[in-house]
């Protein structure tokens, strides 16, 4: 069947926006005086509620803490932090050939929906989106669950045969292959470490991809 549409991550994938979070709640650590253990962090990536980490702060510290300012200044550096970030290496370029080729393209995300449009629309690219799903449009059922990616399809008029996915995490291919989707992988400096064996095809980054060899691969 030919490659009717890709659905497109997010965090990690389009921005590097885990490794924003990472360095913002890495701050508070060593603050504190301890250090955020990359390895526990790699297992909540592209979940939510995998893990709280001001709590596992808290009891490495051993006293109480205010887990509401703590929260509210991290979100606030990653914040500033993204405001700055372009897309991560072949991605517009990408999003862009496979708009102009009349691929119906999507996001899914564990995200929300209204941080996906903030984002997309300040790097230019909203418009090249038929759908953008969040987890808030799912109650709240973020990756693993295939929920958003369902979702991204149902929008799309897509069945799963017809697109892929485009995941940087176990966690998001986990759930892009639960909805029946072929998933291609694309490790960032945060996920790499991570077990990619399930994705049909891994790569560096999108800048070693164009859509003729996604095409001559999937379709």
């Amino acid at each position: 069947m030919a490659l009717g549409g890709i659905v497109f991550d997010f965090d990690g994938l389009v921005i590097d926006t885990e490794w924003s979070v990472y360095q913002a709640i890495a701050a508070i650590y060593t603050e504190h005086g301890h250090e955020l253990d990359i390895d526990w962090w790699r297992t909540i990536v592209g979940t939510v509620g995998g893990g709280d980490w001001s709590e596992r702060l808290e009891v490495l510290v051993g006293s109480p803490l205010d887990h509401d300012e703590l929260n509210r200044r991290s979100v606030e550096s990653h914040h500033r932090f993204v405001e700055n970030l372009v897309p991560l290496p072949g991605v517009a370029e990408l999003v862009v050939e496979a708009h102009q080729a009349g691929l119906s393209l999507g996001v899914a995300s564990s995200s929300r929906t209204n941080w996906l449009e903030i984002h997309l629309t300040r790097l230019g690219l909203r418009d090249r989106f038929g759908t953008l799903c969040g987890r808030d449009l799912v109650g709240d059922r973020a990756k693993p669950n295939p929920d958003v990616y369902l979702a991204a399809l149902a929008a799309l008029g897509l069945d799963a045969a017809e697109a892929i996915a485009i995941e940087d995490s176990p966690h998001g291919i986990a759930a892009a292959t639960a909805a029946g989707l072929r998933c291609v992988a694309v490790p960032n400096r945060i996920t790499a470490p991570g077990d990619f064996s399930s994705a049909d095809l891994v790569v560096g980054s999108l800048a070693e991809l164009t859509l003729a060899d996604l095409q001559t691969h999937f379709g």
